[in-house]
């Protein structure tokens, strides 16, 4: 059973799936079409400038660099990669391809923290990843290879930085609100010459893209992500990652209830398993010791000396 802590630890990270999950609504019905590249920048930099203003933390030595590949990997490919799958693979398929994350999650972290794949975790993505497609797939088209190869590339960008996240830890005295500035600042500078480059300057805004921006650079991003990293560092990588399917499951509900899409029973029951497996997730924290791996680095850096410092707020010397 889980504690009541721990519950609501968990119920605080699957905001950020569920935030994301309302994210196709936004962009379909307040932002400029076909800018998908600004609209990821957008999101980014300005969350992550704001982020970096509020903790007053900048990276230190090895860390400049693990916060840009964190950064690469969770925002700057990411993005961009979600972007092109979504527009070129038909219906939900590049949802259904992109949910095996938690699959690509229980083999890295095999290989990066030492933990060794179980049945349960395993059985449990395959389901989440049934019931995601039963849920979003739609019959349309041939399978476009290069959007299949994109939605997988960034549904395993997104698994490695979840485990690297894990595995790095974070400096001495940082908390998850710093950690989560550096990766949103430098996957934003990493989108920055990319969206000029393919998209051109940015599109004219009214009022509601303006609002649009705002909701997805605030609530969507900067708070959204600072939740995920901040599950990471008290969670398994494993139980994060479950909480995935729950964006899909968001979309199909906000589709249902605010733009006048139908549910059909074959989508009642793909929701079902689904959100039946998020939970299941949440109940295998983690594989087996594998023989011989090296044990991964905390991510609290307060386990490494002892103290018991909350996450939350940058100050060493408070405590939960």
């Amino acid at each position: 059973m889980l504690s009541a802590g721990r519950t609501t630890l968990i119920a605080l990270t699957a905001l950020a799936p569920v935030s994301w999950g309302t994210t196709y609504a936004v962009t379909t019905e307040f932002l400029p079409p076909d800018r998908p590249l600004f609209t990821g920048l957008a999101r980014a930099l300005p969350a992550g400038l704001l982020l970096l203003a509020l903790a007053r933390v900048l990276p230190r030595g090895a860390w400049w660099g693990k916060a840009a590949v964190l950064g690469a990997l969770n925002i700057g490919a990411f993005f961009p990669l979600l972007f092109l799958s979504a527009y070129r693979l038909p219906g939900g398929m590049a949802a259904v391809v992109g949910s095996v994350g938690p699959l690509f999650v229980v083999g890295l972290s095999a290989l990066l923290l030492g933990q060794r794949p179980t049945t349960r975790a395993v059985l449990t993505g395959v389901v989440a990843a049934f019931g995601v497609s039963l849920v979003v797939l739609k019959a349309a088209g041939g399978l476009d290879a290069l959007g299949a190869l994109a939605a997988l590339a960034s549904a395993a960008s997104m698994s490695a930085g979840t485990v690297l996240t894990k595995c790095w830890g974070r400096p001495e005295g940082v908390g998850p609100l710093a950690l989560t500035g550096w990766q949103l600042t430098a996957g934003g500078l990493l989108l920055a010459p990319v969206a000029l480059l393919v998209e051109g300057a940015p599109p004219a805004l009214d009022g509601a893209a303006v609002g649009g921006y705002l909701y997805l650079a605030l609530a969507n991003t900067a708070v959204a992500y600072w939740l995920w990293f901040r599950g990471i560092g008290r969670l398994s990588a494993t139980q994060v990652t479950f909480l995935g399917p729950l964006s899909p499951l968001t979309a199909a509900v906000v589709g249902w209830a605010a733009l006048g899409e139908t549910l059909t029973p074959v989508q009642l029951a793909g929701m079902a398993l689904a959100f039946g497996a998020t939970i299941v997730g949440q109940f295998a924290p983690g594989g087996r010791p594998v023989k011989g791996a090296a044990t991964a680095v905390p991510f609290s850096s307060s386990s490494r000396n002892g103290r018991k410092d909350s996450m939350d707020l940058t100050v060493p010397g408070l405590r939960r």
